[in-house]
């Protein structure tokens, strides 16, 4: 894998800047869809789990491209809301074609009626090079914050108001080194990185 082109194949401008980040010192090119000319159109999410999405969408992007793709299926799930968000975060209360704002703002209002603010993040992250798929899974449980309490990445609002345990900070007011140690999102991707230092070479 060494040298060669690697697509980061999400939307979500937020998710590619968080992959990066891990996957910055490895001797590959890591290729943005927004880097594209003409990318691919986005798949249809019809899968049961983040598995399922994230393998899915990982092997349309190598089918449509030819490139080795990385895919994130990733989510929260809120404990008294057991069921309604999960893989269907980004569609669900404002839905998916509200903006970051319009969305976080659905969602804080939603959730200042609770006491229980307990959640957990998941994210799968899934590799295709075209002879296998390999999934690698982060998990991070935190509370909700009453109200956001930084900025945030595009595509990533919930990272303002979510304290992850044993923190005083929601994640985006983490250091980068902090936020990636620690989250969902970076422990999938710190999986992913030593599987290909391990198995690849990559260096």
């Amino acid at each position: 894998m060494n040298n060669i082109d690697v697509l980061l194949a999400t939307t979500n401008k937020g998710k590619a800047i968080e992959i990066g980040e891990v996957l910055q010192d490895l001797d590959i090119s890591l290729i943005s869809l927004f880097d594209l000319s003409d990318p691919p159109v986005q798949p249809d999410e019809i899968g049961e789990t983040f598995e399922e999405n994230a393998v899915d969408k990982a092997k349309y992007y190598f089918d449509q491209t030819k490139m080795v793709s990385i895919a994130d299926d990733s989510g929260i799930h809120i404990d008294i809301l057991s069921g309604e968000l999960g893989i269907h975060t980004r569609r669900w209360g404002a839905g998916e074609k509200a903006s970051d704002e319009e969305w976080i703002s659905y969602f804080l209002d939603r959730m200042r009626h609770e006491e229980n603010k307990y959640a957990e993040f998941v994210s799968v992250i899934a590799l295709a090079d075209g002879e296998s798929v390999r999934t690698f899974e982060g998990r991070c449980r935190g509370v909700i914050t009453d109200d956001l309490e930084a900025d945030y990445l595009p595509g990533l609002p919930i990272s303002a108001c979510f304290r992850p345990d044993g923190f005083d900070k929601v994640f985006s007011a983490l250091s980068v080194e902090e936020k990636n140690s620690i989250s969902h999102r970076g422990e999938a991707v710190g999986k992913l990185k030593d599987f290909i230092l391990k198995h690849v070479g990559t260096k």
